[in-house]
């Protein structure tokens, strides 16, 4: 392995090694740097790991309600560990076709911590001597780690983040949970469908709080129909510990409450992880822990790139990749073949919940007139036969041009459904043009055709809007 590259890629999750592959396939030499392993929190500690938790623990659940298909399946039961073991062997699957990936792409892997020097250099920490790479251009995807709130007791060892939760090797029986984005109500769907009480404290008014609002109401009926007891506009103040319990201590409608649990989850988010990204003469313009980039995901640091959880905006995974590729792209002197600015959001509840552009309330806000239509999933012929929850899909459009900007889902594969949208979005398709399509019967799919017509007021599964 030589140690002068075209690219060095700090970091090996779904920013850093689709950066590394996508570079390396349009001829660039390339070098990718992975102190743990390759698919970073993504493949190893988050995404794939809370789904597949999600996929098994709602197979429970669907089990003991399985009478009301007419299947009687009695003393039916889970074993923790297993789950564990079917969540790790699906991680390891994924993290070797990644491995499998770079080598085949001829992508020169290095184990350590890479460490950004001057005149884009890059130092690997190994136990006998350090290796140092020369990039011509260096590209940081290191991502995130969880946040912990700065409030006394989060240093209990019963107070957890999402990493050490997955670490455990039997459920608990009683969790709370700080937060109620993202990540707390997919962890409260696991554990719930697995029997544990779970807790919700959450700061703002209502659940998800970067989704539609009509999404936070709904979802919220949903936990709480599943016994999840939920507190909104809940300012924890701090934990306490004894006894083998926990106690949270929170403010809320003005008044000391307080809730007591096996163990807290602490999900407030994720902060970039820099640590020991930066040498001691070299460091980027930063803001709040993140680096500052231009358009072109360049730092103040001519050559030196970041892209995903390290800098300001949406923290997801598909985020990631698609900076890495566009990044890829421009630094092989090739036009970038994605649209970033339209992110699909997508929640792995149940049922799941997707968006896409904006929402009605934020086209107001930017003074679009907008028309929108929405259909109840209720009337749905795929989601009677599965006795799926409610569910909507709603479609805002312009109403000048018909033109579509946002889509907000909340059913029955809404994360796979999604993708029609965004293509819709970046492609500047007008409802007209979405309609020409026709959607298959009986699917969850049709609810989309279904929504579009409507809003032109010609929905055939609708109650026809009363004139005034």
């Amino acid at each position: 392995m030589s140690g002068k590259y075209d690219v060095v890629v700090i970091g090996a999750g779904p920013g850093g090694y689709v950066a590394a592959i996508k570079a390396a396939k349009l001829g660039l030499k390339t070098a990718i740097i992975e102190e743990r392993r390759a698919g970073g929190t993504c493949l190893n500690r988050g995404c794939i790991p809370a789904k597949a938790m999600i996929h098994a623990s709602s197979l429970y659940r669907e089990m003991q309600e399985a009478e009301r298909f007419g299947i009687s399946a009695s003393d039916v039961t889970y074993d923790y560990e297993k789950i564990v073991a079917y969540k790790e062997e699906t991680t390891d699957k994924l993290v070797q076709g990644v491995e499998q990936l770079l080598k085949a792409n001829g992508v020169d892997v290095y184990d350590g911590k890479g460490t950004l020097l001057e005149e884009k250099k890059v130092r690997i920490r190994k136990e006998k001597e350090d290796v140092v790479l020369e990039g011509e251009n260096i590209i940081l995807a290191s991502g995130s780690k969880p946040l912990i709130l700065p409030i006394p007791g989060m240093d209990s060892e019963r107070v957890l983040t999402s990493d050490a939760l997955f670490a455990m090797k039997e459920a608990p029986k009683s969790l709370i949970i700080i937060g109620g984005g993202v990540i707390s109500v997919e962890f409260a769907t696991v554990y719930a469908n697995l029997g544990c009480k779970i807790t919700i404290l959450e700061a703002m008014p209502k659940l998800v709080p970067n989704m539609d609002k009509e999404i936070s109401q709904n979802l919220k009926m949903i936990l709480k129909k599943r016994g999840i007891d939920i507190h909104t506009s809940a300012a924890v103040q701090g934990v306490t510990t004894e006894d083998g319990t926990c106690t949270c201590h929170y403010i809320e409608k003005d008044q000391e409450q307080e809730v007591t649990a096996d163990y807290v989850l602490c999900a407030v988010g994720r902060c970039p992880n820099t640590d020991g990204l930066f040498g001691e003469n070299i460091k980027p313009d930063m803001e709040r822990g993140r680096v500052l980039v231009n358009a072109n995901f360049e730092s103040s640091i001519p050559g030196v790139y970041a892209i995903g959880d390290l800098i300001f905006g949406v923290q997801l995974a598909h985020a990631a990749s698609a900076q890495g590729i566009v990044v890829a792209e421009k630094l092989a002197g090739k036009e970038p073949s994605i649209d970033l600015s339209i992110v699909p959001g997508c929640v792995y509840t149940d049922p799941e919940i997707a968006s896409a552009g904006m929402t009605e309330d934020q086209a107001k806000e930017n003074g679009i007139a907008v028309k929108c239509g929405k259909f109840i999933m209720s009337a749905n012929g795929k989601s009677i036969i599965t006795q799926e929850e409610r569910g909507f899909i709603k479609v805002v459009a312009d109403e000048a041009t018909g033109k579509i900007l946002g889509a907000q889902m909340m059913c029955a594969r809404a994360t796979d459904m999604i993708g029609e949208f965004v293509t819709a979005i970046t492609n500047g398709l007008t409802v007209a043009q979405m309609l020409k399509g026709m959607r298959s019967h009986p699917t969850y799919n049709e609810g989309i055709g279904e929504a579009l017509e409507e809003l032109e007021g010609g929905a055939v599964h609708v109650v026809s809007r009363k004139k005034r």
